[in-house]
């Protein structure tokens, strides 16, 4: 049976815009956004770094704003999460179904998808020759919606804060950059579980990189 890569990877990136407008309505939620808040802030997770990645590519208009169907999916993720944690509400329940490990896990599932998306996407312009261009835009396309995300909710930024959250994202590009022409379909799954597994495991372990604590500390 052979697959047909193109619609492999709009599957592969449908999957990844609803992971990261999932993680980007659940923050909303969190911050206490109303309806079109929460719409609005997993629409930009889902699709901004992609937008991002086109914009350093000179793709213009981007692609998610040529193919409606990535900002449709998007809305309707973030629309499903708002009615899901209202509903739950309404039953009376004193916490909605948000919570940090529950974010990170559909936070990392996005990390993932895009970074392979987004090498993906610079090969296909051209570029595949260039590693560095390809990983570079791998990674900014997988944090980029995040960091979005993170600037309009008020937040520090994951990609400046958070246990090994860029350094997955490159591992993960690196990954699929090197293992693409050999494994079409496994290295998909190989650099996305990868990034998945670094996430969580630095999440549980506490791994970060050295800093210079705040003198008050």
């Amino acid at each position: 049976m052979t697959f047909d890569s193109g619609f492999l990877f709009f599957l592969v990136e449908l999957v990844g815009t609803i992971a990261f407008a999932i993680s980007g309505a659940m923050l909303a939620i969190q911050r206490g956004l109303d309806l079109f808040g929460v719409i609005f802030l997993g629409m930009t997770t889902g699709v901004g770094g992609g937008v991002l990645r086109d914009l350093l590519l000179g793709q213009v208009p981007p692609l998610a704003f040529l193919n409606w169907t990535y900002l449709l999916v998007a809305a309707a993720a973030a629309g499903l999460v708002f009615a899901a944690a209202l509903a739950g509400r309404r039953r009376g329940r004193s916490e909605l179904p948000v919570n940090n490990a529950l974010l990170n896990v559909f936070d990392a599932a996005g990390l993932g998808i895009f970074s392979v998306i987004g090498v993906q996407h610079t090969v296909a312009a051209g570029f595949g020759e260039n590693m560095f261009l390809c990983v570079f835009l791998g990674m900014t396309t997988g944090v980029g919606g995040g960091v979005l995300r993170d600037v309009l909710s008020r937040s520090t930024p994951a990609i400046l804060r958070k246990h090994v959250y860029a350094l997955a994202s490159l591992a993960g590009a690196i990954v699929y950059y090197l293992a693409k022409d050999l494994l079409p379909t496994a290295s998909i799954v190989i650099s996305v579980l990868l990034v998945v597994l670094l996430r969580v495991l630095a999440s549980c372990y506490r791994w970060t990189l050295p800093r210079i604590p705040p003198l008050d500390e």
